[in-house]
């Protein structure tokens, strides 16, 4: 399959013509091999070399040696830090460290290099290529990067990789951690695409039927290898990872984020907030999505079972004061909270006449919402059995989240962005206090 001309130059069903920015994409033993060929396609003198100590050690010192027995100069950063933190002071340093004689970056690493390194291409307006050292999340063909600023988590516009080098050698050494991580973020997209649809149906929202199948079928190949991860097998290795890179491409072709990403990344986001402001512990996005998914399939169990009641949600919305609620909102969050009352203000999903819409909308289609919950959703038994399977923690108290907040991260996921998630259905139907995340 070709993945980066999928769908061609023609328009597709959607009345989209799907296009991704990345150019090359070379997943297989040995592909660290190609990466000369790979520079001297973009004629590039001289290239900047960007890794922290473990991916420097997991891919970089192969680099480099590439690098010169081809004759290839190049400089180089490597952070001291390999707790790296994608923050303000973090790419401040990348920037400054930067040598202004290179045209070329090169990243070597997956999550936290792979976003500074896409803003150092974008600010250096210079070819970016990705030297993928863990199959551990689905940013690698997206263009834009995850960020801390300000005290709240981001999406910054930055650039895509023009090369995306999955070198399996290497991608089968990751840390048994970064590979849950990978199959959690995959496993979030029961979640993404499921959400998707519904948003379809209730607020006329875009939607793409071939871009979505596109994720199901990379989900289902990840799901099937799935006991292989651990023991490093080959194909489920190169499942997961060709999964986390179509993710991105998804997101591409559609222009939204919807093919990856739903309620259950709004639990780790919510999360990563407050680690940001409390100094809580935060783990890795694939792993918080991970437990996100499996909360997001308990919650959606719920709202299967009832009825739409119009009296009550009408009731409930009418009842609603704003004002108490950023004020929860800011307690929970401190300063993140901001940027999200800023968006309401925008936005207005609170207000009496939206929501009186899009509850008609609601009751009028609950069979299809309903029909949409069964087809895309995996039983949240089964989530956690797969995760079982990979050794993946799937509670938030298995990974140091105090369970007391995780009812408020659930309400709070609604305000986050301006992307109808299940929060804002379960608030729509007046039932968002109703419903249990034990």
């Amino acid at each position: 399959m070709d993945l980066l001309h999928y769908f061609g130059n023609e328009p597709c069903s959607c009345g989209k013509v799907h296009t991704a920015a990345v150019e090359e994409l070379i997943v297989e033993k040995g592909a660290i091999k190609k990466l000369p060929e790979c520079i001297r396609k973009y004629q590039a003198k001289k290239v900047f070399l960007f890794a922290d100590g473990n991916t420097w050690k997991a891919a970089g010192e192969a680099v480099a040696v590439i690098l010169a027995d081809n004759d290839i100069s190049y400089s180089k950063y490597i952070f001291p830090n390999t707790a790296l933190e994608p923050d303000e002071a973090a790419v401040g340093a990348a920037v400054m460290h930067f040598d202004h004689s290179c045209d070329m970056v090169i990243g070597i690493g997956s999550g936290v290099i792979n976003d500074i390194s896409k803003i150092l291409s974008k600010t250096s307006k210079n070819p970016y290529i990705i030297v993928a050292t863990a199959p551990s999340m689905d940013g690698y063909a997206s263009a834009t990067s995850s960020m801390s600023m300000d005290g709240l988590k981001v999406s910054l516009p930055s650039r895509c990789a023009n090369v995306i080098l999955g070198d399996i050698d290497i991608l089968s050494q990751a840390p048994e951690h970064l590979l849950q991580a990978g199959l959690g973020d995959m496993i979030a997209k029961y979640v993404s695409i499921c959400e998707w649809r519904i948003a379809n149906i209730i607020t006329g929202e875009y939607y793409c039927e071939e871009v979505a199948k596109l994720v199901r079928t990379a989900l289902k190949k990840c799901v099937d290898n799935a006991e292989g991860l651990l023991k490093r097998d080959e194909d489920a290795i190169k499942a997961v990872f060709e999964g986390l890179v179509i993710g991105g491409i998804a997101m591409a072709y559609a222009g939204v984020s919807r093919p990856a990403s739903g309620v259950e990344h709004y639990f780790s986001h919510i999360w990563d907030m407050r680690g940001l402001e409390f100094g809580t512990k935060v783990e890795l996005h694939g792993i918080q999505c991970a437990v996100g998914t499996v909360l997001a399939a308990r919650l959606y169990e719920q709202v299967k079972k009832r009825t739409p009641d119009k009296e009550k949600a009408l009731q409930y919305a009418e009842e609603f004061d704003y004002s108490v609620w950023s004020g929860k909102l800011r307690k929970f969050l401190g300063k993140g909270a901001d940027a999200m009352i800023a968006l309401e203000a925008k936005e207005q999903k609170y207000d009496g006449e939206a929501h009186a819409k899009r509850l008609d909308i609601i009751l009028d289609k609950w069979e299809d919402i309903l029909a949409v919950m069964e087809e895309e959703l995996l039983p949240a038994a089964e989530v956690e059995k797969l995760l079982d399977t990979i050794g993946a923690p799937k509670t938030p108290e298995s990974i140091g989240i105090d369970p007391a907040i995780v009812p408020m991260t659930f309400q709070a996921t609604k305000d986050i962005r301006d992307k109808y998630v299940l929060s804002r259905l379960a608030w729509d139907l007046g039932i968002i206090d109703e419903l249990s995340v034990e």
